[in-house]
């Protein structure tokens, strides 16, 4: 009897998702919890993910709890996390394609999905699960990998990612940080990517504060607590000293979300809070290089179908995102910038103009549909995709 059988009849009580990965899986996984959720609404469900990612699920309704795990750890300690989850659930399920997310999933459900990677040593690996989907790294968008699950479930999927957010108590203190800024009078710009090769220029974020203070926007940066980050998104605030906050080290992934829920644009590289910013509804432009927009492409919040929303090659809007990608004839190369490693630089960002990314700005701002010829620059776009 396979899942959607077993389902049918008696819905699972408890439900354990398995997440073991970065900041952004993490997040991109909260629509399979959703379409969990909406079809069985008594089930409690459970995810598992890696210290320092959980803050992708703070004020998620749909969880019951979160299960926290270190990303390294001796054997004894992953024996007692084992033991700690053994056949508690009814359902276990994974949306990523590691032998980690397959051996937790094994230890704690008493039925187990997950995804097996098209290779001929991943096939034994599939008898850890009762069902599995084939990953697809490369055609398929990381929320649709997710909701790939669903069918086996007898489920109807739910595209929405669900961004995390503060309780009540906690937002009008956040909210005072604000000022002087009013409500929808400010930008949110998150400058500092996790990895070098997906930054773009100071040069261009400078040039960008002083084109949205000119159009009577005061800027808002945010950023993580590191020693190098915050100095970098310094250096980019003091440039323009007026009309400027700079918030970098000092928010949670939550109070990030909610700072961005309310400004009126918000702009960022491929990380996990320009994923978040789109999830919030508000008109966010995101910053591509190397990365395949394919699979990693910011979801926006409207959509509700399993094709991706961009394309391999090519810039343009869909929803409340506008992706810009830098142009050359490799991109995008979907390796870690041109000298192949996680500090490496990345010519198609590095020669990204700022009179590009404005452009897409003042498309968003104005509410306008981007159109398949030109209002951004032609020679730095290879082609406007747009639905």
């Amino acid at each position: 009897m396979n899942s959607r059988e077993i389902f049918e009849h008696q819905p699972p009580r408890r439900v354990l998702l398995v997440c073991p990965q970065r900041i952004g899986d993490v997040l991109l996984t909260t629509p399979v919890a959703r379409s969990i959720k909406h079809a069985w609404p008594n089930a409690e469900i459970d995810m598992l993910v890696f210290a320092g990612t959980e803050g992708a699920l703070e004020g998620n309704a749909d969880l019951a709890s979160v299960i926290v795990v270190p990303r390294r750890a001796g054997s004894a300690e992953r024996f007692r996390e084992l033991r700690r989850i053994w056949r508690r659930y009814d359902l276990a399920l994974s949306p990523i394609a590691t032998d980690r997310a397959r051996i937790y999933c094994w230890a704690a459900g008493t039925r187990r999905i997950g995804m097996i990677q098209p290779l001929a040593k991943d096939r034994a690996k599939a008898l850890l699960l009762h069902e599995n989907v084939m990953f697809d790294d490369l055609d398929t968008h990381t929320v649709s990998m997710g909701l790939a699950l669903t069918p086996l479930l007898g489920i109807a999927p739910s595209y929405e990612v669900v961004p995390p957010r503060v309780a009540p108590e906690r937002l009008s203190a956040l909210l005072r940080r604000l000022h002087p800024f009013n409500d929808n009078a400010y930008a949110v710009l998150h400058v500092y990517p996790k990895f070098r090769y997906k930054m773009w220029t100071k040069t261009g974020w400078i040039a960008l504060v002083e084109s949205l203070r000119a159009r009577g926007f005061n800027a808002l940066f945010t950023g993580g607590p590191d020693a190098d980050e915050c100095t970098y998104v310094d250096e980019i605030a003091r440039a323009q000293p007026n009309g400027t906050l700079n918030l970098a080290g000092t928010l949670s992934l939550a109070e990030t979300a909610e700072l961005i829920r309310r400004a009126a644009i918000y702009i960022g590289p491929d990380t996990a809070v320009t994923h978040i910013a789109a999830a919030t509804g508000t008109p966010t432009v995101a910053l591509f290089g190397p990365s395949n927009p394919v699979k990693w492409g910011p979801w926006p919040a409207a959509w509700n179908r399993d094709a991706s929303p961009w394309p391999r090659v090519g810039s343009g809007r869909q929803g409340n995102v506008f992706l810009v990608q830098g142009a050359a004839k490799c991109v995008p190369c979907m390796l870690e910038g041109c000298d192949r490693h996680l500090d490496s630089r990345s010519d198609c960002l590095d020669t990204l103009a700022a009179g590009t990314v404005i452009d897409a700005v003042d498309i968003l701002l104005s509410n306008e549909a981007a159109p398949r010829t030109i209002m951004l620059r032609k020679s730095e776009l290879p082609s406007i995709h747009h639905e």
